[in-house]
C-alpha cells in the first residue's frame, strides 16, 4: 500500500482528534482514534443562475459559448414574432439589431458570437429563409431547399452548418441539408422522421436527438452523422421534444424539453451513452443553447408559470464542489414521520413517529451526537407526524397523529425531560413547523376532514392568524422565528403534490417562486426564509423521492439527492450541515437509516493505510 509521503511528498502530521477546518486534499492522522483522515471535496456538474435575458420569449435560436453566445427570434409573451438579438458577453445580456425577419417556432442555429447562422422557422408559415450574422448585422442568404420549422441545427460558423428534421406544415421530415457558406445542398435523411428535436456538432460529425416522431411520439432516439449519413445509436434516458442540444458528435449535452409537461432532465453524451445529470433549476423546453457539455448556457424559452417566457439564464458546469449526502449512523428504532429538531449536524434529535409492521404510533426520542443515536426521555403523548421545532436543548412538540386520531398537544423539551403547555387552538397532524421554544409558527395541516389556518406560539400559548394562499396538508417549512418562516410543498384534495412556496413576514404569507418538483407527504425542510434545504418526500405520481433543493432566498435549485429515497423522513441543521433520518423507503417499510448533507462537499472521510 502506498505511503502518504511517497503520494504528496511530505509527513503526515499527527492530530489529536481532527485539525478545525482543514482544507480539500488534506491528509492527517488522528491519534484519538488511530486513523488517518482525508478532506474531500465533492464534485460535479450543475446549473447555476446568471443575469436575465433582457426580452424573454419562448422558441428562439441561439449559438456560441458559454461566454460569449447568441440569442435571436423566437415569441414574445404578446405573442408576437420576434426579430431580436442579444449576445452575451460571459456576464450581461445586450440587445444588438435584429434579425430581417422575425421569426419562432426554432428556427435552426449554428455558429458563434461573431459568425452565426439562422435558418427555417416559422414566420406565419414555414420559411426555408436564412440568415448569416457577421457579428454587427444580419444579411439575408440564400434560402434551404425545403421550408419547415422545428428544426435541428448545428454547425462551426455562419459558413458551415447542417439544417435535419422539422415540420413542413404537413409533415414531419428527417429532410438534411448542408450550408457550405453560399448555398444549401440536400444530403441523406435521418433514419427516423421528427420535429423538436435538438442538435449538437459540426457539418462533419454532428448529433441530433429527441423530437416528436410523426406518431406524436416523444422520442429518445438519437442519430450520429458522420458527414455523409447518420446511423442510429444509443438514446436518451427520457423521450422528449423541443429540448436543447450543446456540445459536440462526441460530448454533447441535452436539457430541458417536454415530455409530456416541461421539464429540467439533462443529460449528457460521451460519444457511447447517455447519463442523466442534475436538473435545470427552471424547466423549461425550446431555451436558446450555447456552449459544450461541460460549460453550457441556457436562456429564456417556456415554462408553465407565469412568466411563460422567462428572462432565466443558467450556466452549466462540470466538476464545480457539490453538496454531498453521506451515510451516518442509524437510529434503534426504525420509523417512519418523525419530527425532527436541531441546529447543527452533530446535535440534533428525532422525534416520535410510526413503525412498522403494525403501524405502532411511539413516543420515542433519540439523541444523535455526529456519531450515534442514544434514546432520551419520550414524549408524554405518542404520536407521528409531529411538528418539531428548536435545538437539541430548547425544543417544541405539537400536533400530530395518536392512535386515537388528530391531537392538539404540545410539549416543550429542556434538553432532558418533556413538559406538556398549553396546546394547539385545533387537532392536527401532516403541518409545517417553523421557529424556535418560544417563537414558532405552524402552517396549513390536516383535521380529518380540512387543510387548515395557521398558528403562531409566543413562548406560552398559540394563536390563530393568517392562513396559506393555497390551503394544504403533508407540507413542511423552515424559519427563525413567528415572524419569519418559509413554507413549501403538500397536497390538497385538488392538488396531489404541490410545488408552491409560501414566505412568512409576521402577518401574512405570500407566494414567491415555486420548488423545481412538486411534493408531499412530510418532506423535511431546515434553514431560514433566505437560505433552506428541502429533501425527501412524494411526486405527483406518488413516487417516494430522494430529490434535495436548496432555497437562495430567491429561487431553488435542484442539489445532489439523498442515496435512499424517503417519505415521511425526519430533519435537522442547517442549509449546508443537515441530517435527514427514518422514513418510509419506496419497499414500504420504515427506515432507521441517517444521511448527514455537506453543502460545500467537504467531507472527512476515514483512510485505510499504514502508518508510515
Amino acid at each position: 500500500m502506498a505511503k502518504y509521503k511517497d503520494l504528496v511528498g511530505t509527513s503526515v502530521v499527527d492530530v489529536a482528534g481532527d485539525p478545525d477546518n482543514p482544507l480539500a486534499g488534506q491528509l492527517w492522522y488522528n491519534t484519538t482514534e488511530n486513523e488517518y483522515r482525508y478532506r474531500r471535496q465533492f464534485a460535479g456538474s450543475a446549473w447555476s443562475a446568471v443575469a436575465p435575458v433582457n426580452t424573454g420569449r419562448s422558441l428562439p435560436g441561439g449559438a456560441g459559448i458559454q461566454t460569449a453566445a447568441i440569442m435571436f427570434g423566437g415569441e414574445t409573451p404578446a405573442p408576437a414574432l420576434s426579430a431580436d438579438t442579444e449576445l452575451w458577453n460571459g456576464s450581461a445580456w445586450t440587445e444588438v439589431n435584429n434579425l430581417n425577419t422575425g421569426r419562432q417556432i426554432s428556427s435552426g442555429n449554428a455558429g458563434t458570437y461573431t459568425s452565426g447562422l439562422g435558418f427555417g422557422g416559422y414566420d406565419g408559415s414555414p420559411t426555408a429563409k436564412t440568415e448569416s450574422w457577421d457579428g454587427t448585422n444580419w444579411t439575408e442568404v440564400n434560402d434551404m431547399n425545403t421550408a419547415r420549422y422545428y428544426v435541428a441545427g448545428f454547425g462551426a460558423s455562419n459558413t458551415s452548418a447542417l439544417a435535419s428534421a422539422g415540420n413542413t406544415g404537413t409533415a414531419k421530415v428527417g429532410n438534411t441539408e448542408s450550408w457550405n457558406g453560399s448555398s444549401w445542398t440536400e444530403v441523406n435523411d435521418l433514419n427516423t422522421a421528427r420535429m423538436q428535436a435538438a442538435g449538437a456538432g459540426i457539418v462533419t460529425a454532428g448529433l441530433v436527438f429527441g423530437g416528436e416522431d410523426p406518431g406524436t411520439a416523444f422520442l429518445i432516439k438519437t442519430e450520429s452523422w458522420n458527414g455523409s449519413s447518420w446511423t442510429e445509436v444509443a438514446g436518451l434516458n427520457n423521450g422528449r421534444h423541443t429540448l436543447s442540444g450543446a456540445g459536440t458528435q462526441t460530448a454533447a449535452l441535452g436539457f430541458g424539453g417536454v415530455n409530456p409537461n416541461r421539464t429540467g432532465q439533462t443529460e449528457l453524451w460521451n460519444g457511447t451513452s447517455w447519463s442523466e445529470q442534475n436538473d435545470l433549476a427552471v424547466a423549461r423546453n425550446t431555451a436558446a443553447p450555447a456552449g459544450t457539455s461541460t460549460k453550457a448556457l441556457a436562456s429564456s424559452g417556456g415554462t408553465s408559470t407565469s412568466p411563460q417566457t422567462p428572462t432565466d439564464s443558467e450556466a452549466w458546469n462540470a466538476d464545480v464542489a457539490v453538496g454531498a449526502w453521506i451515510t451516518g449512523a442509524n437510529v434503534n428504532t426504525a420509523r417512519e414521520y418523525a419530527g425532527g429538531m436541531g441546529s447543527t449536524q452533530t446535535s440534533a434529535i428525532a422525534v416520535s413517529g410510526e413503525t412498522q409492521p403494525g403501524s405502532t404510533k411511539v413516543a420515542i426520542c433519540e439523541f444523535y451526537n455526529g456519531t450515534s443515536w442514544v434514546e432520551i426521555n419520550d414524549l408524554n403523548t405518542a404520536r407521528q407526524q409531529v411538528s418539531a421545532s428548536g435545538t437539541a436543548t430548547a425544543g417544541l412538540a405539537a400536533g400530530g397523529a395518536s392512535p386515537g386520531g388528530q391531537v392538539n398537544n404540545t410539549e416543550k423539551w429542556n434538553g432532558s425531560v418533556w413538559t406538556e403547555v398549553n396546546n394547539l387552538n385545533t387537532a392536527r397532524n401532516y403541518m409545517s413547523r417553523a421557529g424556535t421554544q418560544t417563537s414558532a409558527i405552524v402552517a396549513g395541516g390536516y383535521d380529518g376532514e380540512r387543510s387548515l389556518d395557521s398558528e403562531s406560539w409566543n413562548g406560552t400559548s398559540w394563536t390563530e392568524v393568517n392562513n396559506l394562499n393555497t390551503e394544504r396538508f403533508s407540507l413542511t417549512g423552515c424559519g427563525a422565528s413567528n415572524t419569519s418562516a418559509l413554507a413549501f410543498g403538500g397536497e390538497n384534495p385538488s392538488e396531489p403534490a404541490i410545488a408552491k412556496t409560501e414566505s412568512w413576514n409576521g402577518s401574512s404569507w405570500t407566494e414567491v417562486n415555486d420548488l423545481n418538483i412538486a411534493i408531499q407527504d412530510t418532506l423535511s425542510g431546515v434553514g431560514t426564509q433566505t437560505d433552506a434545504l428541502v429533501f425527501g418526500g412524494e411526486t405527483p405520481a406518488a413516487a417516494i423521492g430522494a430529490q434535495t433543493e436548496s432555497w437562495n432566498g430567491t429561487n431553488w435549485s435542484n442539489e445532489n439527492t439523498m442515496n435512499t429515497a424517503k417519505v415521511g423522513n425526519g430533519g435537522a441543521g442547517t442549509p449546508t450541515a443537515a441530517l435527514t433520518t427514518s422514513g418510509q423507503t419506496p419497499a414500504g417499510y420504515s427506515d432507521a437509516g441517517t444521511e448527514e448533507w455537506y453543502g460545500t462537499g467537504l467531507v472527512t472521510q476515514t483512510v485505510t493505510t499504514t502508518s508510515d
